[in-house]
């Protein structure tokens, strides 16, 4: 019996984060109710409220996102960061699950935890392809400077970063993400690797 209960348990949990998954890409964040991702679970409600706590934990949970980073091979070293500062744009105001996670990662720890992990996990690998030194490191900052735009732009909107247009932002960040990214490493106390991108 009790090797059966962690299978009914996990069976819950996968038709929770399936039916929450249509849900929100049906309905967006604000508009999906827990009461009809458990219809559509076919389970009461206080079952996914039990799992998930909240709505803003079962989004973290059940977001599954594809930054679609851009392929770099071949293209010239000085346009890289240009590229992904504008690729970046693009996919802040394209998709409105990244939008929706980065508001709830703003206050639950679930939600913020999810959007390290995606970070991490997509930024990282194409830092080590392109960075000569400290990647992870490298994609850490990248991340502060695209996370940092999407917040003050998209969330609190702040008045100058809202009015700026599309080929201004991207003159005004691509300096800095070049640095990040592929600058050479300031002098000074070394950043032990690794400890800038969670994995």
């Amino acid at each position: 019996m009790s090797e059966e209960r962690p299978r009914r348990s996990d069976g819950t949990r996968a038709a929770i984060l399936r039916a929450a998954r249509e849900r929100f890409a049906a309905d967006g964040y604000e508009r999906a109710t827990i009461r009809a991702i458990a219809a559509d679970a076919a389970i009461d409600p206080s079952m996914v409220m039990r799992y998930y706590g909240n709505k803003e934990r079962l989004f973290a949970a059940a977001a599954e996102f594809d930054l679609r980073l851009p392929e770099l091979s071949g293209v010239p070293v000085d346009e890289i960061a240009a590229l992904l500062v504008g690729h970046f744009l693009d996919r802040w105001e394209g998709d409105e699950t990244l939008m929706a996670l980065l508001r709830a990662g703003v206050t639950n720890p679930a939600a913020a935890e999810r959007m390290r992990q995606i970070f991490a996990a997509q930024l990282g690998p194409l830092a080590e392809r392109v960075a000569p030194d400290q990647p992870h490191t490298r994609a850490g900052l990248v991340s502060s400077q695209v996370l940092g735009l999407a917040l003050c732009r998209y969330v609190l909107k702040l008045p100058p970063v809202v009015a700026m247009e599309r080929a201004d932002l991207i003159a005004w960040l691509t300096p800095t993400v070049r640095q990040y990214l592929l600058g050479p490493a300031p002098q000074g106390p070394k950043v032990p690797e690794g400890t800038a991108v969670r994995h």
